[in-house]
């Protein structure tokens, strides 16, 4: 039977109509905000980095500052709706008024009486009122947080310090100037094309030219004419009667987008740039402790043989001492870790330092510490790659590294763009584990970091009776091996046990030996790619806590303040009463960059009589 053409027609009507319907209901999906939320995030890892996803729930964190500096996260920002309603109601509003004018006949309508609301109606709005300022308030609070946390996952402890740091703006007339040339440059074009506007062109024309002048002959405030206040007004003037005007939005509004982008895109670029000397200042030494370095290793060639003494070398193997290894490359670093321990020791002339340096810095150290007593302590200079490469040849690392740095990003599945927080941790490095094999007399150690001011005494560390622990240290149960687990591979590790820091560290040498903790530490980096430096050390992170899981004897929290070296909140009085203070972060107190409230505990153990720091300006 052959359709007829009524029939014939249905089929594309039908079409018509489920496109119409489409068209219909795909913005409603997005209206009604259907469409589903996420984050986007990359594998990139900068040196000393750690970008940790957390698979478990974790709460918000309360406070806290919060750097060595994990990849930038790109979350979905859910915009504020505005109710339609409400417009609706204010435009209701105005109608109501304009008809009610336009009457003629204009009844005689007798006034009402004036009556005060109830105190409770003031009450209830002055709450609400309230409620309305503290939400906003929080509104504000949140986004800066939220500014804060981006800010970190790009540059680290940088914004911690920028903050810190910030300086009134300069220049602010040339500023204005340039906001000034912007917006009359967006607004021209249109007003250019607009009949009867000739006038007001030619003037926004001039006014442009003007600036253009005055910019280009002036970069500071301080080299602007007289006459630039004028010039302002006028600008002001012209774009006023400019805005007055009908103009096409999306040309205007396409110009200013254009400055939001480039004005974006400048503040990135300089705070990248900004960021970038920060950390240029944070990772190399200054030139004034360069001189001073080389200054002693000259004086140690040029004096007579400073190994005369064979006293204090006795006591270098002998067990029944108190022996504490450092790692550095800091003389002065070095200097004040040794000063404030034998200063705060009950009994300083039982304490015996072993420094562990690299070859450069060798005989400087070597001589420093031979011209300076610290009250009848006994110091030993090791050149820990000398040592690697002749007595410990099987090891291929054996570069100096000291204690890693870590910066770690916990986010939650669940809710990535608000349960983040940033944590900060201190571990040992790839040298530390060769610590048993240079001092194979020994039974007992205290490890501590260069970057560590002790202000108790610590001989009851050598009576903790740790069982068959072997890493006495400080845990830190804000990060756990569960939440690291993309990056601790395949190995058997329990998920709920805490992360550790050093600093502070008791060792027992003989339960390292017996759980073979080096060999475990080889076997385990044998499995690591670690096809450059940068990636050797990253691999820290996960050696560190592999290598002692089930190893780590908890001490005292109280014993050790960490985050000295990147947070501003610490409070005096708890960093006058802990036993020993870390400065963790790329803020080292010897730096320029260092945080200057926390400088005075480091300073009082510093030896300033010298003149070698004298000829070299040393004064950190």
């Amino acid at each position: 039977m052959k359709p007829t053409p009524s029939q014939r027609r249905r089929g594309p009507r039908v079409a018509l109509l489920a496109l119409v319907l489409c068209s219909l209901l795909v913005p409603l999906a997005f209206i009604f905000d259907r469409a589903p939320s996420g984050y986007v995030s990359t594998d990139e890892r900068r040196r000393q980095e750690v970008f940790v996803p957390s698979f478990v729930h974790v709460e918000p964190s309360k406070g806290g500052g919060g750097a060595v500096d994990p990849v930038p996260v790109h979350g979905v920002i859910q915009e504020k709706k505005i109710s339609n309603g409400s417009t609706g109601v204010l435009l209701h509003h105005e109608q109501t008024g304009r008809n009610s004018s336009g009457v003629s006949a204009k009844p005689k309508v007798l006034p009402v009486p004036r009556t005060e609301p109830p105190k409770a109606v003031n009450e209830s709005t002055q709450r609400k009122s309230e409620v309305s300022n503290a939400r906003k308030r929080r509104g504000a609070k949140a986004d800066e947080v939220e500014n804060a946390k981006a800010c970190q996952l790009e540059f680290g402890s940088y914004c911690l310090w920028s903050t810190e740091h910030k300086v009134t703006m300069k220049d602010s007339v040339v500023k204005r100037l340039k906001d000034q040339l912007f917006v009359a440059r967006s607004y021209y074009p249109s007003i250019a094309k607009l009949q009867g506007q000739e006038v007001l062109t030619q003037q926004m024309k001039q006014n442009i030219q003007d600036h253009e002048r005055v910019l280009s002959a002036s970069a500071v405030d301080a080299d602007l004419p007289s006459f630039i206040n004028k010039k302002i007004e006028q600008m002001e003037h012209t774009i006023a009667r400019a805005k007055s005007c009908t103009v096409e939005c999306h040309n205007v509004v396409r110009k200013l987008r254009q400055i939001l982008d480039m004005t974006d895109d400048e503040a990135h670029f300089h705070m990248k740039q900004s960021a970038f000397l920060y950390n240029l200042g944070a990772q190399t030494l200054p030139k004034t402790h360069h001189c001073f370095s080389m200054r002693l290793t000259l004086e140690y060639f040029k004096s007579p043989s400073l190994d005369s003494d064979v006293s204090p070398a006795r006591k270098f193997k002998t067990p029944n001492h108190r022996h504490y290894v450092i790692l550095s490359k800091n003389v002065l670093a070095a200097s004040v870790v040794i000063n404030s321990t034998v200063i705060s020791s009950k009994e300083p002339g039982n304490n015996v330092f072993h420094i562990l340096t690299d070859v450069q810095n060798f005989y400087g150290m070597k001589y420093w510490f031979a011209r300076n007593s610290y009250k009848k302590a006994a110091i030993h200079v090791v050149n820990y790659e000398e040592m690697i490469l002749e007595k410990l040849p099987k090891f291929s690392t054996r570069e100096l590294y000291l204690s890693e740095e870590f910066r770690v990003l916990i986010r939650s599945t669940e809710r990535p763009t608000e349960q983040t927080r940033m944590e900060y941790l201190s571990l040992f490095s790839h040298s530390h584990f060769f610590i048993p094999e240079i001092f194979k007399d020994l039974k007992k150690v205290v490890v501590l970091d260069d970057d560590v001011v002790i202000q108790r005494d610590l001989s009851f560390l050598w009576n903790l009776d740790m069982g068959d622990k072997v890493n006495g240290a400080v845990e830190f149960c804000g990060v756990r091996l569960g939440q690291v687990r993309n990056l601790l591979g395949k190995t058997n590790y329990d998920p709920k046990s805490c992360a550790w820091m050093s600093g502070v560290n008791v060792i027992n040498l003989d339960k390292w030996r017996k759980h073979k903790v080096t060999e475990n530490y080889l076997m385990l980096l044998k499995q690591v790619k670690n096809n450059d430096e940068v990636s050797l050390r990253e691999a820290a992170f996960s050696l560190s806590l592999l290598s002692f899981q089930h190893l780590i004897y908890p001490l005292d929290k109280k014993l050790t303040l960490s985050g000295l070296g990147y947070d501003y909140g610490i409070d005096p009085e708890v960093a006058w009463s802990s036993a020993s203070l870390h400065y963790n972060g790329n803020m080292k107190p010897w730096l320029e960059l260092g945080i200057l409230d926390y400088k005075k505990y480091w300073r009082r153990f510093l030896i300033r009589e010298d003149r070698f720091m004298d000829e070299c300006n040393v004064n950190p």
